[in-house]
């Protein structure tokens, strides 16, 4: 590393927490076109200056003798509970946290770019641009902490922003329903993660990142040799860490808030809901997965199953739904599922950690394609103000430059060569083809759902029949189509990035290479996918009715996402709210309530019925005084002659 001083780290997260602050106290005092322009300026900064961090880091000072280091740029003691347990804050590099830096700040800023023109009129757009610097803030904190704590702290914050931002409209009861949803099912996870932290810390006496994923120390083999139920201590702890990274990451079953976020604006979608906040989960199994592989390993055959399952259920859903948002956001489940598959296949080392390096790279490579449709959706949204599919169609006439950006974004996540998803997406697949043949299979049909929804999309909006719109569309100001034009250059090339040599489970490089057995079959599905989602929309016709009649029951229980929400509801409502909740309710108020009412009823009464003895009449007092006297003198003469 040499004398290098990475210490200028710590602007990163505290330039958008400034942004924060100053546009929230004064931002009403600005020209709206100031306050995106003040706002876009801080991501601006922070976006140039994680570039220089990943170029330093990787290209200079990262590496030595063969492995990437993990430097601590800067750390603080904040809390301090014992001589080995305490609370820190501050800023640790890696080549996963660096990768994260570059991955938030280059969408966050494009988000902040595209939103001066998408957010041009609406009401509260100093608000909006507030909370997009507190959401920026929060994720870079996590994704830099140096221990576990810090990482849970700015954790509940990423929560809080996107409770603030999904519910940014307000006004419409649907987008605050959505928050409160996203609230609620994402702390609920996040006990599981704090309880799974607790557990960790008591085992190991640290919360310490370094400490705990060092594979030669003590810490990291603790509690593994404890039995509880089966399982290990270790196990119990990592899995209840997990439960907190599937409530952020939206696997399966606690996916049922993602989708209702897309009441927010669409920018929201395309930062937190595509390729940031719900990548977070992922990054938590990312940093722990030293702990997971040689402690906890029944904890990482889980995880690849429910990313395994996550991303064939939600493929499924995304192939019937009519909301251009809302395919996107089960596209993104499917995706993020994928990435938890690759890590729970995955090994440690150079080629036995193929997952885990393949992980990461699809969370890089996603995020530039996902950001991207979510982008092109607002932009196809602004121009026809609806975000029905059957009530689009060709729009490639009146969109030329959103029509070829989001044509790329669709062939980037349907895995075509040479662009990026078809890199990432086939180093996932094999490596769960050496791990797991049945997930691997799994992934195949993903695979081709993917590119069959995908275009299904895009035919239907840019294709389809010709809809009579009540204005004439136009394309979107160049504050929006710059961004989808920087994010389609980075979705075509990004795949080129050589990321075996930057991001390993080990920290040591390797050269990855692509097997064509594998990629080729690959591509042949993506392509059928594509021919047939083609044959069935790139025209209006009958066959997309005939093949919802020909598979009723499928399309409709797909329709209506397999009634997982309507599960919950029967479950919370009928079950835990009538026979648990109310009979609670019952008691507080009859037998609780009711007995501390029951006392102060009796002490009113007493104290209603002794009140004349403080009437403040001096002659009654002195006729109590001698009656008691008396009955004392009485008593003591009774007992004295007995």
């Amino acid at each position: 590393m040499g004398d290098f001083n990475f210490s200028y780290c710590v602007w990163i997260p505290l330039i958008p927490l400034f942004s924060f602050l100053i546009l929230g106290l004064f931002g009403n005092k600005f020209k709206e076109k100031l306050t995106g322009i003040l706002g876009t300026l801080a991501l601006g900064i922070i976006f140039a200056l994680s570039l220089y961090t990943a170029y330093e880091y990787f290209f200079v000072h990262g590496l030595v003798n063969g492995t990437y280091q993990k430097i601590i740029a800067i750390n603080v003691t904040w809390l301090q509970f014992t001589d080995k347990l305490h609370i820190n804050m501050g800023v640790l590099l890696d080549p996963i946290s660096v990768m994260m830096l570059v991955v938030v700040t280059t969408v966050s800023f494009m988000v902040h770019l595209y939103s001066i023109g998408y957010m041009k009129g609406e009401r509260g757009v100093e608000r909006y641009f507030a909370f997009l610097s507190l959401f920026t803030f929060s994720m870079l904190g996590l994704v830099i902490a140096t221990n576990i704590f810090q990482m849970y702290i700015f954790w509940e914050l990423v929560g809080v922003s996107s409770y603030l931002l999904i519910g940014f409209y307000y006004q419409k009861p649907s987008a605050v329903a959505a928050s409160k949803k996203a609230f609620i099912v994402t702390r609920f996870a996040d006990l599981g993660f704090l309880i799974g932290i607790l557990i960790l810390s008591f085992i190991t006496g640290t919360f310490d990142f370094i400490t705990l994923t060092d594979p030669a120390g003590e810490a990291i083999h603790r509690g593994a040799e404890i039995g509880f139920m089966g399982m290990s201590v270790m196990t119990w702890a990592m899995l209840l860490i997990f439960m907190g990274g599937a409530g952020k990451s939206a696997m399966f079953p606690l996916h049922i808030w993602l989708p209702d976020a897309m009441e927010g604006p669409t920018p929201v979608s395309a930062l937190i809901h595509a390729a940031t906040m719900v990548v977070a989960g992922v990054y938590l199994v990312a940093r722990l997965f030293p702990i997971f592989h040689f402690s906890a390993q029944p904890a990482l055959n889980i995880i690849a199953y429910v990313g395994g399952f996550t991303s064939l259920f939600a493929a499924v859903i995304a192939c019937t739904q009519l909301d251009i948002k809302r395919v996107l956001a089960f596209s993104t489940l499917s995706q993020i599922g994928y990435m938890m598959l690759a890590l729970g296949v995955s090994g440690y080392g150079s080629h036995d950690g193929l997952g885990f390096m393949a992980s990461n790279f699809h969370l890089f490579t996603h995020a530039m394609f996902k950001a991207l449709l979510f982008l092109g959706a607002g932009a196809i949204i602004h121009a026809v103000h609806s975000n029905y599919m059957n009530e689009m169609g060709g729009l490639r006439k009146h969109l030329p430059i959103t029509h070829a950006t989001f044509l790329i974004a669709c062939l980037t996540i349907a895995g075509l060569y040479p662009l990026s998803g078809f890199f990432s997406k086939d180093e996932i697949l094999a490596a769960a083809f050496h791990k797991d043949k049945l997930l691997f299979a799994v992934e195949y049909c993903v695979a081709g759902l993917t590119a069959f929804y995908m275009f299904r999309l895009y035919f239907v909006v840019f294709w389809g029949k010709d809809t009579q719109y009540h204005h004439k569309p136009h394309e979107a100001p160049f504050t929006m189509t710059i961004p989808l034009m920087f994010l389609a250059i980075a979705s075509v090339f990004a795949g080129f990035i050589p990321f075996s040599e930057l991001v390993t489970s080990d920290s040591i490089p390797f050269e990855g290479e692509i097997d064509w057995m594998i990629a080729i079959p690959s591509i042949a599905v993506g392509l059928l996918g594509i021919l047939i989602a083609m044959i069935m929309y790139r025209k209006e016709n009958n066959y997309p009715a005939r093949m919802a009649a020909t598979l009723k029951y499928l399309y409709r229980w797909s329709f209506n996402k397999f009634y997982i929400d309507e599960i919950y509801l029967f479950i919370t409502k009928k079950i835990i709210f009538r026979y648990i909740a109310r009979p609670v309710a019952w008691f507080d108020r009859h037998m609780v309530d009711g007995t501390m009412n029951g006392i102060a009823g009796m002490t009113n009464v007493i104290s209603f019925r002794i009140r004349g003895l403080q009437s403040g009449q001096l002659q009654k007092y002195g006729f109590v005084f001698i009656t008691g006297a008396l009955a004392l003198a009485l008593v003591f003469i009774y007992l004295w002659t007995k």
